[in-house]
């Protein structure tokens, strides 16, 4: 019995591995240095391999931060408009929606802040950090929809809300020693100033 089918799938198993290892490497590097100060030789050497190992499995930046971004948020994945939807409150929700992701933003907070002091000086990272900000806008866009019910122009409430969500916005506050609930209570508080303001009355 040939033993060739053994030994292709035992190098692909190995294969896999390695490309495996190279991932949590240059994603453990990101977290801890910054994408811009991880260098290939750091992440071959965390990962125990060549660089030339690296390179072949992944022959540019964005191949490999592609790789490093699925694998890093599969771990750690945001929060979605699910936990909340079912509260019709626009304070209520207001509250969920921005406890879960300023919880988010505190535990995976190393990673944030690196990724956005690099993001201008690497390319390769503006890509998964404009597919966040897209995750971000859609949960915008469903909070401005339980503050502005059925109207136009929200522009106020989408322009805190859009504030608020963002990770600086967060590190800001959690810089002024806030906890999440008192950074959720301000925006909320916030919301119904502009609300009040955008109808001419009084919001919740």
């Amino acid at each position: 019995m040939s033993k060739r089918p053994y030994t292709k799938r035992r190098r692909a198993e190995k294969e896999a591995e390695t490309r495996r290892r190279i991932v949590a490497a240059a994603a453990e590097l990101h977290e801890e240095r910054g994408p811009r100060e991880t260098t290939v030789s750091a992440i071959a050497e965390r990962a125990g391999v060549q660089r030339l190992t690296v390179y072949r499995h992944f022959p540019d930046d964005h191949a490999l931060f592609e790789a490093c971004t699925t694998h890093w948020l599969s771990a750690n994945p945001p929060p979605e408009p699910e936990e909340w939807l079912q509260l019709d409150d626009a304070r209520e929700r207001t509250r969920a929606a921005l406890g879960a992701l300023y919880a988010y933003f505190r535990r995976t907070r190393a990673m944030w802040r690196l990724a956005h002091r690099d993001r201008d000086d690497v390319p390769a990272v503006q890509a998964p950090m404009r597919r966040f900000d897209t995750h971000l806008d859609e949960i915008r866009e469903d909070l401005v929809r339980a503050w502005a019910p059925g109207r136009r122009e929200a522009g106020s409430v989408r322009a805190v809300l859009g504030h608020a969500l963002k990770f600086p916005t967060w590190q800001s506050l959690y810089d002024e020693g806030l906890s999440d609930a008192q950074m959720a209570d301000l925006v909320v508080t916030w919301l119904r100033c502009v609300a009040a303001s955008d109808t001419g009355g009084r919001a919740g």
